[in-house]
């Protein structure tokens, strides 16, 4: 980026800023929305409400479909296979890192 670009694009640096911190929050957000402790609780929550009838076999489905592939995405960011079992250990230490 050249001299003349900076003074050029030097108004727009408070934009580019706050465009900065709202991406980091978003991908904050989506990591605690997305840790397997939460995707697993998700799926418990939603076996509980298919017992009690609260919800029916076809929206369980899709639910169950979607937190899947969320948390298989969460296995793969992680660097482990997908439906690769965690140790407690690796689960701690994602608790405490988040």
């Amino acid at each position: 980026m050249g001299v003349l670009s900076r003074v050029v694009l030097f108004p727009l640096a408070p934009v580019r800023g706050v465009v900065w911190v709202a991406e980091r929050m978003r991908d904050m957000a989506e990591e605690e929305l997305c840790h397997p402790s939460v995707l697993r609780a998700r799926l418990a929550a939603l076996n509980e409400a298919l017992e009690s009838g609260a919800i029916g076999p076809e929206e369980f489905d899709r639910e169950e479909d979607r937190l899947l592939d969320l948390l298989e995405r969460s296995d793969i960011r992680a660097g482990r296979p997908p439906g690769h079992p965690r140790s407690k250990d690796e689960e701690e230490r994602q608790g405490e890192a988040s």
